[in-house]
């Protein structure tokens, strides 16, 4: 399928590792030119380095996306470089585990920093180059904010949050022709999610205990199937699709997990 996603210019943000690494990949096979946003230098300028070796397009921004000027400044770096901004993937997040016993309201606050400002002020400050080209935006939430897990009261907020904002922007925008959408994954294997795991005395068995409950395949979901969702909601494909939440999960959220 041709996503004629050809020098297209879509920035994604936390786009150094994991599931953005896997969007910046799938973006540049497709002749499009991805934008890195990250504070991780060395993962993006080694993964630019990859897709420069093989003739793709990549652009990378070190930056932390905390601060709300880095976000604006982010944003004109593109335009500056690159004349235009096509899309906005709102991926970067982590789940920073703090929960209600964990320190309270300013914790709080910094995991809402980590986790949601920064779609708000990415978004924001994107807006007027996205009106220009009839953009999209796609945003990467969570199950936490579907199923709950407990100890992470700040991620999960994020992720709700970022659910509504795809349905608020969604109505924002319709008279610009920008189209806004959610994904929302469960248990992807990134190196985030490794580093989680080795947390655990016996990291095998709790990874089995985690894929016994996913009913389809009894697996995790990949990077690249998030990756192949996002580009789709970015092509021309899904023209006509808007303020949805799409769960790319196996089934992990609305089927019995029993049924594994």
């Amino acid at each position: 399928m041709n996503l004629q996603l050809q020098d297209k210019v879509i920035v994604v943000t936390g786009g150094a590792k994991g599931i953005g690494e896997a969007i910046v990949r799938g973006a540049s096979e497709e002749g499009a030119v991805p934008v890195i946003v990250d504070r991780d230098v060395e993962a993006a300028e080694k993964l630019r380095g990859e897709l420069s070796q093989r003739n793709k397009k990549c652009g990378v921004i070190c930056c932390d996306l905390i601060d709300p000027n880095a976000c604006r400044d982010a944003v004109n770096s593109t335009l500056a470089t690159h004349r235009r901004i096509d899309a906005l993937v709102n991926n970067a997040g982590i789940n920073d585990r703090v929960g209600l016993e964990q320190g309270g309201t300013e914790v709080f606050v910094k995991s809402l920093e980590r986790n949601l400002l920064h779609v708000y002020n990415m978004t924001h400050f994107a807006l007027a180059a996205l009106k220009l080209t009839n953009g999209c935006i796609v945003n990467i939430a969570s199950k936490v904010a579907i199923t709950g897990q407990g100890g992470t009261s700040g991620y999960a907020a994020s992720k709700g949050a970022i659910l509504a904002l795809t349905r608020e922007w969604a109505v924002e925008l319709l008279a610009y022709k920008i189209r806004v959408n959610a994904i929302v994954p469960a248990e992807v294997d990134t190196p985030l999610y490794q580093q989680w795991l080795a947390t655990f005395p016996d990291p095998d068995e709790k990874l089995r205990s985690i894929v016994r409950r996913i009913p389809l395949g009894a697996r995790m979901t990949k990077p690249d199937e998030i990756a192949a969702t996002a580009l789709f909601l970015l092509s021309h494909h899904a023209e006509h699709i808007t303020g949805q939440h799409i769960f790319v999960d196996g089934g992990y959220v609305h089927l019995d997990r029993a049924l594994s």
